[in-house]
């Protein structure tokens, strides 16, 4: 509970939005307009598509996919959670952002990448009452063909970290013994992901999908309009940037 503490919500008081309103609240407090006038300039800043475009193509590192053919085979497929909303009226939840997670790893189990694959379980402490993700990937898999014994599910995780440590335990990977795996999730967060898988004793061939920045799009005088698709790109990247930090400064 501590480290999702302080991955999930102690990052949001540095974020753009946070950082903003704790400047103006600030500037209000002690009436000085400066504080106010460097909130609003860095709430502006991060909401102009050039700056959320670049920082979001920074944590991607990646031009394009992996060619699918050029991968190695594994001992298993992986996929994190992250990509289901549950809503009433949908018993298998509806698809958010990052859908192409689910795609990509029932495209490579299909083509033979690995025996087994792989959903986490993810599910928030302060959402108890919803069914982990994992389960309703692997109905979902199951609908699309793939039979229900080479689908794996890791224990309740959630956040990254527990993904890693959850699929070591659901794996058997013990010390003197590193398993290959295929893993797959958002291309902005795979660098952060691969440290924590490495770090928990996996080989790990890294297949990045979810791209949000296209990498044929052209600059506009567009880009320098502030709209919130932007800024959501800011936060999102800027949060996993501190991600590398903290992880990198535990390794």
């Amino acid at each position: 509970m501590h480290m999702l503490f302080m991955n999930k919500i102690l990052p949001i008081l540095v974020l753009p939005i946070g950082l903003s309103l704790l400047l103006i609240v600030a500037g209000m407090l002690f009436r000085r307009n400066m504080l106010i006038g460097i909130g609003i300039l860095v709430l502006g800043m991060f909401s102009m598509p050039v700056i959320g475009n670049a920082l979001m193509r920074t944590v991607e590192g990646w031009a394009s996919r992996v060619p699918m053919a050029s991968l190695q085979k594994a001992d298993a497929i992986v996929v994190l959670s992250g990509m289901v909303l549950q809503i009433k009226g949908a018993p298998l939840g509806e698809w958010g952002d990052a859908v192409d997670r689910f795609e990509g790893g029932v495209e490579l189990y299909k083509a033979g990448k690995a025996p087994v694959i792989v959903f986490t379980r993810g599910q928030m402490p302060w959402a108890p009452g919803a069914i982990p993700e994992g389960e309703l990937l692997a109905k979902r898999a199951v609908l699309l063909g793939i039979p229900e014994k080479p689908i794996l599910l890791t224990e309740i995780v959630g956040n990254t970290d527990d993904e890693a440590a959850g699929t070591k335990k659901l794996l058997g990977v013990h010390n003197g013994s590193r398993k290959k795996i295929i893993l797959v999730t958002s291309a902005f967060h795979m660098r952060r992901a691969a440290i924590l898988f490495e770090k928990a004793g996996f080989e790990v061939i890294r297949y990045p999908v979810d791209f949000r920045v296209s990498s044929k799009s052209q600059l506009s005088v567009l880009d320098f309009l502030p709209e919130a698709g932007a800024l959501e790109k800011s936060s999102t990247a800027l949060r996993e940037m501190i991600g590398w930090v903290f992880y990198l400064a535990m390794r």
